[in-house]
C-alpha cells in the first residue's frame, strides 16, 4: 500500500492506494499556511498504514541529498513557504521527493500514456508552465531539477504582450500560464472563445518549448495536461501546427499527432504522481 501527497498552491491531495485503478482514499486540504498545511496532512497520513510515501511538490525544490536542505523548498513566491522542509511529514516511513510535474510525468510512464517508452515529457499549463522530463527511463536531474516553463522563446510576428512571469516577464510560463491567458486576454480562460487569437499566442508559446525539448531531451512523446489543456482540446492541434512549422523539416515531424498528445491519466496525473514516486521509494 502507497501514500501519496500532491501539494500544489491553491490545495495538497492526500491518497492511498496502488495505482490509479486502486484508489483507497483521498482527501483534499487548502493550501494555506506551511505549519498549518502540513500538520493537516500528517494528521491524515497518520491514520493511513502504508508502506512508503511519495510527495510532489510545487517548487523549486531542493533535491540534492548532500544539501542540509534536502527536501525544503527554495525561494517562492508562495508567501511563507520559502524554506519550509516537506520530510517532515515522512515520520520515518521510506519516501521519495520531486517536483508535482516529475512525478505526473513517472506517473504516465507507469500507467498512462508513456507506457513503454524510454524518453518522454509532461507538460502542465495551469497556473504555471512546468516540465517534466524522463530520459533513459530517468527523471532528468543535474544542477537541480527542470525549470523548462521558464524558457525564453520567440513571439508571434507583431506580439507586443509583455508577458506576466515575476522574474522574466515573456518566458514560456508568462506567455502561456492561466495568470498569462487572463492578462492577455482581460478574462479568465473559461470564458475566452475557443477561436480567440489569444489562443494561438498560447498554442506558439507551447509549440516553441516543445520545439526546444524535441531537439535537446528527445522525448518519443511529449503530454501536455494542467487545467488549460484540458479545458481547450483544439489547443493541442494548434501546437501540432506551430511545432511542425517551427522545425522546417529540421526534425522528423511525420505523426506530430502522436508526439503531442494529452495525458493518459487526465486530471489524475498529478495524484497519481504522488503514488507514482511512493511506488519509486518502495524499490
Amino acid at each position: 500500500m502507497l501514500a501519496g501527497v500532491e501539494l500544489g498552491g491553491t490545495k495538497c491531495i492526500c491518497t492511498l492506494g496502488t495505482g490509479p485503478d486502486d484508489v483507497r482514499a483521498q482527501f483534499e486540504i487548502p493550501t494555506t499556511s506551511s505549519e498549518q498545511t502540513l500538520a493537516a496532512i500528517a494528521g491524515v497520513l497518520d491514520g493511513w498504514d502504508f508502506q512508503s510515501l511519495g510527495i510532489a511538490s510545487f517548487g523549486p525544490l531542493e533535491l540534492d541529498r548532500r544539501s542540509a536542505k534536502f527536501g525544503s523548498i527554495l525561494s517562492t513566491p508562495k508567501p511563507g513557504w520559502s524554506g519550509t522542509d516537506l520530510t517532515s511529514i515522512a515520520n520515518g516511513v521510506p519516501f521519495a521527493i520531486d517536483t508535482d510535474v516529475n512525478g505526473a510525468a513517472l506517473a504516465e510512464g507507469l500507467w498512462g500514456a508513456a507506457q513503454g517508452l524510454e524518453s518522454w515529457a509532461y507538460i502542465t499549463i495551469g497556473t504555471g508552465v512546468g516540465v517534466g522530463s524522463v530520459s533513459a527511463g530517468q527523471i532528468l536531474r543535474g544542477a537541480g531539477h527542470s525549470e523548462a516553463g521558464h524558457q525564453r522563446v520567440p513571439k508571434l510576428a507583431g506580439d507586443l504582450f509583455a508577458g506576466c512571469c515575476r522574474y522574466h516577464g515573456d518566458c514560456v510560463e508568462g506567455l502561456a500560464s492561466g495568470p498569462a491567458i487572463a492578462a492577455r486576454a482581460g478574462k479568465e480562460g473559461r470564458d475566452i472563445a475557443p477561436d480567440d487569437v489569444a489562443w494561438t499566442h498560447v498554442a506558439h508559446a507551447i509549440a516553441m518549448l516543445c520545439h526546444n525539448l524535441v531537439l535537446t531531451t528527445l522525448p518519443q512523446r511529449i503530454l501536455i495536461g494542467g487545467g488549460v489543456a484540458i479545458g481547450q482540446p483544439q489547443l493541442l492541434t494548434a501546437v501540432c501546427h506551430h511545432l511542425v512549422n517551427s522545425l522546417a523539416g529540421y526534425h522528423q515531424t511525420d505523426g506530430v499527432e502522436n508526439l503531442i498528445v494529452l495525458p493518459g491519466l487526465g486530471e489524475r496525473a498529478g495524484p497519481c504522481g504522488s503514488l507514482a514516486l511512493a511506488s519509486k521509494a518502495a524499490k
